[in-house]
Order: structure tokens, then C-alpha cells, then sequence
């Protein structure tokens, strides 16, 4: 399966060829184009010239590159090939790539189109990825490719700028990002102009920002250790999440009492915003409650001893704005190894979210974890607009509708990258937390695991769509019984854009080995064996942290 994963992942690469200035020119010998088209899509992308060998997310149905599909792509790149991870990461932050605005190519339908802003992570977990491996090969003190680090850290400051600017509509550090990769998980299309007027304030949206502060956090931070002129960007970082997460709770302005948590439910929602000014919370129980989640991250505290002005400047911080301080998760209360844990959830409010996440008659399936609780399969989200009812009903597999891309479908189905990151977000509260931490899983089932238990049976079941079950069938291949029992095609599973909820059939583009890949990081883990279906809490506790996980 591994093996199967990465060597599809390279068949992927592929020669992209764009200049939007010639293509809006026309080709001399032909007819000149439509004049709509100097108005139309990607005109103000006069810059990008684009000659490359790039990481397709499917090169026979996206034979173009996607900027957070690429982010993921990097990731089981790095055990086999980090110098070419690290070219593709570099390249999407180049000048005849990046807009000289910041903003970074989304993809060749709408390249002004905005995705979560994962690359700050990708190129943190390629640079820890890479290390290790120089270390292993016989340099124990290896610091890493440092210069890379550096230089994709310069460019993603300006990328961050732009994010600040141009997606917070208040200024009020609350997000809203748009598309932002989850197409049509929602009541709205929201990278187009809401039919109620307003905006969206975005739970996800904001929550990818807090993230990304937490990743360039952590990346200057590395820096400064080497270069003490970082230990300023690490505080500027480090301050603007501490507003992000007092943002979420009071996103009407300080002490308004209106947040994206929502304290009767226990669940973050997006909250329409009307011309009005009336705020109302979308109640939809989907994969945007659950990225808060992501932005989570922990401090070494010999990492704060290196470090002493950085370090002076957070207490005094934290002390001086102690409101601030408190929305913090446990800063004051050190963890495991006397760690300190930086993150949107406290420990309530992550028990919280992860029991609804947890549960198998929501977001638990038998093979990862669904974009959109099942709950809404008997239950649908009805939303009121202009005389119209808008639906939202769970679908674990494709979408009933062409709109958003018409096979695309994120109302119910398994995606990987999302639960790739729900992974690797719970090995790091484990980090902190330790084996005493306990959660239920599944809800209910009166079975409890540490933090890293959780993550292991994730990863075990999101392997589960690949592997032969007790009868030799694999999951993925759903009904399609060539696939299942011809002895040239049983053996080689596709490795799907998502999966059905329900059943882990294999949904989309079909040979999508961009973020699928995944997969072949996951199973790298000590910790995690496949074909185990669940592990008695003791015997869960037992084991260490896995080592394939905040480190590399």
C-alpha cells in the first residue's frame, strides 16, 4: 500500500506550461482571442509564467497544479525524494508564481481563488522530515537545511500580509477566506457574493489563520536560534494569535459576548453577517468546527531557555494582558517535560469537539473521519433565504449537485488531508497531555484511549479503504468486481480524491495519488498497526508516543 502510494505519487509529476500574458495575447498565426478575455478569469495574473515540472493533484483529470493539494503532496515526498519537496514548496512562493500582492496561486480555473493557507506547515514538516534523515545518515548534530527554511519563510511573511489585508473584512482579526478548499460543505457558495448581502465570519477560515500563525511561530523560532533577529518575528507571531483567539470568542468587538463557539451545542459554527449588522450562527455540524483543532502547537522549554529576549518579551506580555493570556490553553500550566501547550482549544472545549468527532453516528466512519456529521442524514440543515429553503444533507459519497465542480463533493465523504491534519493535531495535545489524558473512542463505547490511541485508530481506519478485509476485498474498490477479484487488478488499488463515508469507497478523480499519498506517512508510524481493528484502553497506555509525529 505504501509502496503502491508513492510510486503513484510520482507517476504524477508532470511539465506545466502557463503564461498568462501570451495566452491573453492570443497566438500570433491564429485568430486573436475574445476581448471578454482581458476582463475575464486570471487577467490579473499578468506576472505568472509558469515552466515547470510540478506535483499534479491527478494528472489525467487535474492535469494542473493546486497550491494546498501541493502543500500535502510534499509531505510523502520528503521520505523519498525532500530535495524535490522542497523545489515545489520554493517554487509556488517565486516571483513569477506568487502575486506581487502575496498571494499565492490557487490553481489554473481561478488562480485568485484563496485555499487554506497549509504551506507554512508543509515546509516546517519537510524541514523536520528532511533533517531527520540527514541525521540518520550519520550527522547527529545535522541543523537542517536551514537556507531553504529561511527562504520560503520570507515569502510566506508576505503571504501572511495578505491574508491579513484582504480577508478580514472588520479588521477584527475573524477571517474570511472563501472557497478555502471545502467546496460546497456549506449553505453558500462562498467565493461568490452571498444572496443575503453581508459576509461570512468564518470559523475554519479563522482557525487556518491561527494556525499559520503558529506554524511561522515555530518556524522563526527555529530561526532565531541560529540568528537571534528572528526572536522579534517569533513575538509579533505569537501576539497575533493570542488576538486571533480572543477574536473567536468576541468576534462583535471585545466583551460583546458573540463568538464562534457555541456554548449550548459545544461546537464551533461560521455566523452570517448581514448588511444589518445582525450576526446569526450557521448550525451546521461540518468539518469547519472541527478545524479549530489544527491550530495547536508546543514549546520545548529548553527552546524558551535559548532564547531569553523572546522569552522576556512572552511573559511580560502574558502578564500585562492576562485576559489574553487566559484564552490560552494551560500556558501557565506546564506538561509533560514541563512543555507548554499554545492553542485555540482548552482542554474542555477540545473533549468537546473531539466527542461529536468521535462518534459513529456522526463524524466517525469505520474509515477516517466524514466532512459532514451523519447526523444531517435524518436532520438536514435548512437555511431561509429570500423566500427560498437552502439544503444541506449528509451525502457520504458523491454530490447530488453539479456546482462546485460537479464531482466534488464535501458533504459527507472521507478526504485525507483534513484528516491527515486531525492526526497529527492530536498527536501534538498528546505531547503535551501525555497517557494520563484520556478520551472515549468511539463516543460511547465505554473504551478509553490516550490522545495518541485516538490518532493511532484513525490512521488504522483510514488504512482500512486500501486493505483486504476478512472476505479479500478492498473497500475502495467498492462494486466493481474487475477491480476486486481480477489477479491483474486486485492487487493494485487506486488511490482515490475521497472516499464514501459509509463504506470507504473510492470517490472522484481516480488516480489521484497527490494527497492520498498521505496514506504512506501514516503507515510509517511504529505505532500504528492497520490491520488491528482496536486495542483495549491499558494496553493503549501503554505504548509510547509515536515517533513518527511532532518531530518528524
Amino acid at each position: 500500500m505504501q509502496r503502491q502510494s508513492l510510486a503513484g505519487l510520482i507517476w504524477n509529476k508532470q511539465f506545466y506550461y502557463f503564461d498568462v500574458e501570451q495566452w491573453l495575447n492570443g497566438d500570433k498565426t491564429q485568430p486573436p482571442p475574445p476581448a471578454t478575455r482581458r476582463n475575464g478569469r486570471n487577467h490579473e495574473w499578468l506576472h505568472l509564467n509558469n515552466a515547470d515540472i510540478i506535483s499534479m493533484p491527478d494528472k489525467w483529470e487535474y492535469p494542473w497544479y493546486a497550491a494546498w493539494d501541493l502543500a500535502f503532496h510534499c509531505i510523502p515526498f520528503a521520505m523519498i525524494d525532500p530535495d524535490f519537496a522542497k523545489h515545489q514548496l520554493v517554487l509556488l512562493t517565486r516571483e513569477w508564481y506568487m502575486h506581487p500582492n502575496g498571494q499565492l496561486p490557487a490553481y489554473e480555473w481561478a488562480f485568485g481563488d484563496v485555499n487554506p493557507p497549509v504551506h507554512a506547515w508543509a515546509t516546517w514538516r519537510v524541514f523536520q522530515i528532511d533533517r531527520k534523515q540527514r541525521r540518520a545518515a550519520g550527522n547527529a548534530d545535522d541543523a537542517g537545511d536551514l537556507a531553504f527554511l529561511e527562504r520560503v519563510f520570507h515569502k510566506l511573511m508576505l503571504n501572511f500580509t495578505w491574508w491579513v489585508n484582504r480577508k478580514d473584512a472588520q479588521g477584527r482579526n475573524i477571517f474570511q477566506g472563501g472557497f478555502l478548499g471545502l467546496d460546497n460543505i456549506g449553505v453558500f457558495d462562498r467565493s461568490a457574493p452571498l444572496p443575503t448581502g453581508g459576509f461570512i465570519n468564518q470559523a475554519d477560515g479563522t482557525s487556518w489563520m491561527a494556525m499559520y500563525c503558529l506554524n511561522l511561530l515555530r518556524i522563526s523560532l527555529e530561526l532565531a536560534q541560529h540568528n537571534p533577529v528572528y526572536e522579534d518575528i517569533a513575538t509579533k507571531f505569537f501576539e497575533h494569535f493570542l488576538h486571533i483567539c480572543e477574536a473567536m470568542n468576541n468576534i462583535g468587538g471585545p466583551n460583546s459576548g458573540v463568538g464562534l463557539w457555541c456554548e449550548e451545542d459545544e461546537f464551533y459554527y461560521d455566523v452570517l453577517n448581514y448588511p444589518s449588522g445582525d450576526a446569526v450562527p450557521l448550525k451546521l455540524r461540518s468539518m469547519v468546527g472541527l478545524i479549530p483543532l489544527f491550530a495547536v502547537e508546543t514549546l520545548e522549554p529548553e527552546t524558551l531557555d535559548k532564547l531569553p529576549e523572546f522569552k522576556k518579551r512572552l511573559e511580560w506580555y502574558l502578564n500585562y494582558k492576562p485576559e489574553l493570556a487566559a484564552l490560552v490553553s494551560h500556558w501557565n500550566v506546564p506538561g509533560v517535560g514541563q512543555r507548554r501547550l499554545l492553542a485555540l482549544l482548552r482542554g474542555h472545549r477540545m473533549k468537546a469537539i473531539l466527542k461529536p468527532m468521535l462518534d459513529e453516528t456522526e463524524f466517525l466512519s469505520e474509515f477516517g473521519i466524514r466532512a459532514l456529521s451523519k447526523h444531517h442524514a435524518d436532520q438536514p440543515y435548512f437555511f431561509h433565504c429570500n423566500g427560498n429553503a437552502l439544503t444541506v444533507r449528509y451525502q457520504p459519497a458523491e454530490s447530488d449537485t453539479g456546482a462546485f465542480g460537479g464531482n466534488s463533493n464535501w458533504r459527507g465523504p472521507i478526504w485525507f488531508p483534513v484528516n491527515y491534519l486531525i492526526i497529527e493535531s492530536l498527536q501534538k495535545f498528546h505531547h503535551y497531555y501525555g497517557d494520563d489524558f484520556k478520551i472515549e473512542c468511539p463516543t460511547g463505547s465505554g473504551v478509553f484511549m490516550s490522545i495518541a490511541g485516538v490518532a493511532d485508530e484513525l490512521s488504522r481506519r483510514l488504512s482500512r479503504i486500501f486493505l483486504q478485509d476478512t472476505t479479500g476485498r478492498r473497500p475502495v474498490s467498492g462494486a466493481a468486481e474487475k477491480l476486486q477479484s481480477d489477479p491483474y487488478f486486485k492487487d493494485y488499488p487506486l488511490f482515490y480524491e475521497y472516499f464514501d463515508g459509509d463504506n470507504g469507497r473510492g470517490v472522484g478523480a481516480s488516480h489521484q495519488c497527490g494527497w492520498t499519498a498521505l496514506i504512506a506517512k501514516l503507515v510509517a508510524n511504529p505505532g500504528m498497526n492497520p490491520q488491528s481493528v482496536s486495542r483495549p484502553a491499558e494496553a493503549i497506555s501503554r505504548n509510547s508516543r509515536p515517533r513518527e509525529s511532532v518531530t518528524g
